[in-house]
């Protein structure tokens, strides 16, 4: 890894702890810098949880700092979400490299079409019953578990229809990426999918991403890195599938 290697990392992490912490998405900006900085794709998935770890720690400690507890009436949720999060993660890590780089290159792009068409979130809608609860975020943890990347957009959407407000939806969201990458981690760390240098270097700015982004969403700021992170997305799925 080299400096500038180093350098794109921290920056990128810092960039999707926001983004991941407001909303949702930031690994559509790591996992492919992994890739681009010389991990292989399955060694960069397992080696971006890091700092997803990282971001959501700072996150939710951000978040109980200023007031919202994510821990309360998460419960329904966080069972489901995270035995599809352990089925997930071990699922994506028996596919080769180059098949992983490519499926998550075309990944990226309803991800992009998320981030410009951002689910809404419904409060004024009927809650989900237990039952939708619990299928719904089996569901979310499937996927989070497996790629990560954009979980965070459909998960405040999600955390709203079973019945949070939109501030207590943001914290209880980045409590679920937190419990969900701790499950996640140690099966990409026992198959051999973490490098520790470059998942290090990226959690150090994902750490300051995290809790940077939990005092925006708070406040209500959100709107100044979307675009950002729309144009180097797209860049970058080009890249993973060889379109430059």
């Amino acid at each position: 890894m080299t400096v500038w290697e180093a350098i794109l990392l921290l920056g990128g992490g810092l960039v999707a702890g926001v983004i991941n912490t407001m909303a949702g998405g930031g690994s559509a900006l790591t996992v492919p810098l992994l890739v681009l900085a010389g991990v292989p794709g399955n060694q960069a998935n397992g080696s971006n949880r890091v700092g997803v770890l990282a971001a959501s720690g700072a996150a939710v400690a951000s978040f109980r700092r200023s007031g919202v507890d994510g821990l309360k009436g998460a419960a329904p949720v966080l069972g489901p979400a995270v035995i599809g999060s352990l089925i997930g993660s071990f699922g994506i890590s028996q596919l080769a490299d180059e098949t992983f780089e490519t499926i998550f290159g075309y990944l990226l792009i309803p991800i992009i079409v998320l981030t410009i068409f951002k689910p809404k979130p419904n409060s004024d809608a009927e809650p989900w019953s237990v039952p939708v609860t619990a299928i719904m975020f089996f569901a979310i943890g499937l996927y989070g578990g497996a790629f990560q990347a954009g979980v965070g957009l459909v998960m405040l959407a999600a955390l709203t229809r079973a019945g949070f407000d939109l501030v207590t939806a943001n914290s209880v969201k980045v409590l679920v990426n937190l419990i969900v990458t701790m499950i996640a981690l140690p099966v990409f760390v026992l198959q051999g999918n973490v490098v520790w240098a470059p998942a290090l270097v990226l959690a150090a700015g994902f750490l300051g991403g995290g809790w940077l982004g939990a005092k925006l969403a708070v406040q209500g700021g959100e709107r100044m890195v979307r675009v950002f992170m729309i144009g180097a997305a797209f860049f970058l799925a080009g890249r993973l599938v060889g379109l430059w």
